[in-house]
């Protein structure tokens, strides 16, 4: 059954009209009809069924069958705190962690980040526009939020059970010992990924200060752009 985003989901009443982008990829993409069945989502883990019940020229009237939370949600919330990439690249970043269950994206200014965003940056939207799109695609029904950019020295990890760099540089400590020598399971972890030149030794240093635990991912130097999905996979693995 087909997926469609409406933030204006009310637990108070059974009416919901769609418009914009999901109104229109209803009627003149798909071209689904009076009757029809889909499924609604909130953005924040709440799913409902719903009828077509009538069209408008630029909205999508619906009648609520049912509702009920996904299952689709991990147990452990895992924040990537992505350095920010080369052009094109966070958008695959953030399309490929959303599948795989990521929580939060927060991007990271970093010493050794090449790209900058400046005072007219617009990704923020088309990145969360991204998320979106990849939920509905997964089947979640919780839209990850792409957060404001945040300097590395800047960020407060005290929130988090579980804090993991991944460092080229760490080579006794790889992520697989670290996960199952943990304790308790995590509730929030964190996930911190450099650049395409890496964590400045002093930064990677600034992280295990705060505590963070730096590790190892194997034998290969993986790519900023393959670094998370990997660990988040691994974690998932784990930990789910």
């Amino acid at each position: 059954m087909r997926r469609f985003y409406a933030e204006n989901l009310d637990a108070s009443g059974n009416i919901v009209t769609l418009s914009g982008d999901e109104a229109k990829h209803i009627s003149r993409v798909l071209r689904m009809c009076q009757g029809d069945e889909l499924l609604l989502i909130n953005g924040a883990g709440e799913e409902c069924t719903a009828v077509i019940t009538g069209f408008n020229e630029d909205s999508v009237t619906l009648e609520i069958l049912s509702r009920g939370i996904s299952s689709a949600e991990p147990e452990v919330r895992v924040t990537l705190f992505q350095c920010l990439p080369k052009q094109g690249k966070m958008e695959v970043i953030i399309q490929k962690c959303v599948e795989l269950g990521i929580h939060r994206i927060v991007p990271v200014i970093s010493k050794r980040c090449v790209v900058k965003p400046d005072g007219r940056d617009n990704k923020l939207t088309r990145w969360n526009r991204v998320s979106q799109e990849a939920s509905k695609q997964c089947g979640r029904a919780f839209v990850p939020q792409v957060t404001e950019y945040k300097k590395l020295a800047e960020i407060d990890f005290s929130a988090f059970d579980t804090v993991l760099l991944a460092y080229e540089n760490e080579s006794e400590r790889n992520l697989k010992a670290c996960l199952r020598s943990l304790e308790e399971k995590p509730r929030d972890a964190a996930v911190i990924i450099g650049p395409e030149g890496g964590f400045d030794p002093a930064e990677a240093e600034l992280i295990v200060q705060r505590g963070g635990v730096a590790v190892s991912l194997g034998r290969r130097i993986l790519r900023t752009e393959t670094a998370g999905m990997a660990m988040l996979a691994q974690i998932m693995y784990e930990l789910e």
